[in-house]
């Protein structure tokens, strides 16, 4: 029962954080083509519910948690460990690796940025900010699918009569 437990709440928080990266994803295009002045605005007031204290920040940190626990708990259930494990390797690459290396240098920078104070290198920025995130999306998305496959090759194969 534990193990479904954590199964259900890791496959959650995934999917949860998998929808903020999408989120990202989706909006990249548009925000490529923005001027600095609403890129700014944007970045400052879009994104308050993805960072602390907000509930994203909690998604965030609680997802590969979430996930090295059920890796711990599903060690003995193979092959659904080794699907747990690709999953756990991707949200962490998501979320710390990728986060930290690129997107959050970016965040800090935009943050103190306004309108009327545009750093001189705002487009690498925006480019290292907004690719981050696209790369975050496909970590995000093949892990989440590989957690779903760790309870897929557990579910018995039952014929319809």
């Amino acid at each position: 029962m534990k193990l479904k437990i954590w199964r259900f709440i890791t496959i959650l928080l995934s999917a949860l954080a998998l929808g903020m990266a999408f989120c990202h994803a989706l909006e990249l295009p548009a925000k490529m083509q923005y001027p600095a002045e609403l890129y700014i605005t944007v970045q400052n007031t879009l994104y308050v519910a993805f960072g602390p204290p907000a509930i994203g920040a909690f998604i965030e940190i609680a997802t590969p948690l979430a996930a090295i626990a059920l890796a711990v708990l599903s060690r003995k259930h193979r092959p659904a460990f080794q699907w747990v494990l690709v999953a756990v390797v991707l949200i962490l690459l998501a979320f710390p690796v990728l986060f930290f290396a690129f997107t959050e240098p970016a965040n800090v920078i935009f943050r103190e940025a306004t309108p009327n104070s545009i750093p001189t290198n705002w487009e690498q920025l925006r480019a290292q900010w907004e690719y981050s995130h696209l790369a975050r999306f496909f970590c995000h998305l093949i892990a989440f699918s590989a957690l779903v496959m760790s309870v897929l090759v557990e579910t018995p194969n039952r014929q319809l009569r």
